[in-house]
């Protein structure tokens, strides 16, 4: 279970949570302009936007989780699992696997109208990366400084829908995740006034009132509303510092610790990492479930025009900062 978030101060920027019981390997990963991109059935992209994300490399192909490319489109898959439906190869479409999908709008796409276009002219079909790697179930967060998409493959279609709140979770539908919404809309940052009864004196008794009803269970649903509610009433200054910090916090609040959530006998879903990815400069922040301390990749400082994978290591183990000094 996963959640992804937007938010915008001076620059754009985009991040998401990855909640799972386990870890596949993955990096900080990424792909410069000329490494090819051989796709199933639609041929060969040699020259392309450079991209950078969080990826697992199986065979020498960065199967992302979230990246940004050079332009500052940002895109990332979250499960679906239930509802996502692929097709097989459909005539007179340019068929797509669902692991090429990321590659295949960010190599390209500099802008999220740019992306509607492609996508409108795509099929997702249903094709594996590997015997042991099958499609996974998944849909999708598109986003640049000026709108927002949710793609969802489902039984009848591609559905492509305007995202206002800039957030995404997992299940049910983006439709019905936005209409769960107007359940909410008493909701405030503000104290709250007396509706109950005018025979009665109620009073707040505590700050935070206002939020009474904000859902804290760690369902994808209330993850949804959790992360709309925090992001579209968010403040912070417009400094780089200040930006990715927020929008760290923002994802803090959909936080999954070990032990809360059991996926099965013995083994919890966890916040295996956060992102943030400041879209404008290319710099991609992460922290890992075991280390707190915001680490960065910026894409700038890398030979952007070669042709193979740069790849980091996450730093998993925790970074203590010691204020004082022993003596």
């Amino acid at each position: 279970m996963c959640t992804a978030a937007t938010y915008k101060t001076r620059d754009f920027y985009f991040g998401r949570t990855l909640d799972y019981e386990f870890s596949y390997g993955e990096k900080v990963t990424i792909t410069p302009r000329n490494f090819a991109f051989k796709f199933r059935h639609a041929g060969e992209i040699k020259k392309h936007y450079a991209i950078m994300g969080i990826a697992h490399i199986a065979q020498n192909y960065p199967l992302y989780y979230d990246a940004v490319n050079e332009k500052g489109l940002c895109m990332a898959g979250l499960n679906f699992v239930g509802n996502a439906h692929y097709t097989g190869l459909i005539k007179g479409k340019c068929n797509i696997a669902q692991f090429e999908f990321i590659p295949w709008i960010l190599s390209q796409c500099a802008t999220v109208q740019e992306a509607k276009r492609l996508i409108s002219r795509m099929a997702l079909v249903n094709t594996s990366f590997s015997e042991n790697m099958p499609a996974a179930q998944l849909h999708w967060i598109i986003s640049d400084q000026q709108s927002t998409i949710t793609v969802e493959s489902v039984n009848d279609g591609i559905k492509v829908y305007d995202n206002p709140v800039g957030v995404l979770t997992n299940n049910p539908t983006f439709p019905e995740q936005m209409l769960q919404l107007n359940n909410y809309m008493s909701l405030s940052t503000k104290s709250p006034e007396n509706q109950f009864s005018k025979k009665l004196n109620l009073y707040p008794h505590s700050r935070g009132m206002g939020a009474i009803g904000l859902p804290g269970d760690l369902s994808s649903q209330s993850r949804f509303v959790r992360a709309a509610f925090v992001a579209l009433n968010s403040i912070s200054g417009d400094s780089e510092e200040e930006s990715v910090g927020q929008l760290f916090h923002i994802l803090g609040s959909v936080y999954q610790q070990r032990g809360c959530c059991e996926a099965a006998n013995g083994e919890y879903e966890i916040t295996i990492y956060t992102s943030c990815c400041n879209a404008n400069r290319g710099i991609y922040y992460y922290t890992t479930y075991n280390n707190h301390q915001i680490t960065a990749v910026d894409m700038s400082l890398e030979n952007l025009d070669q042709k193979e994978l740069i790849c980091f290591d996450l730093i998993e183990e925790e970074q203590i900062r010691q204020q004082n000094s022993y003596s």
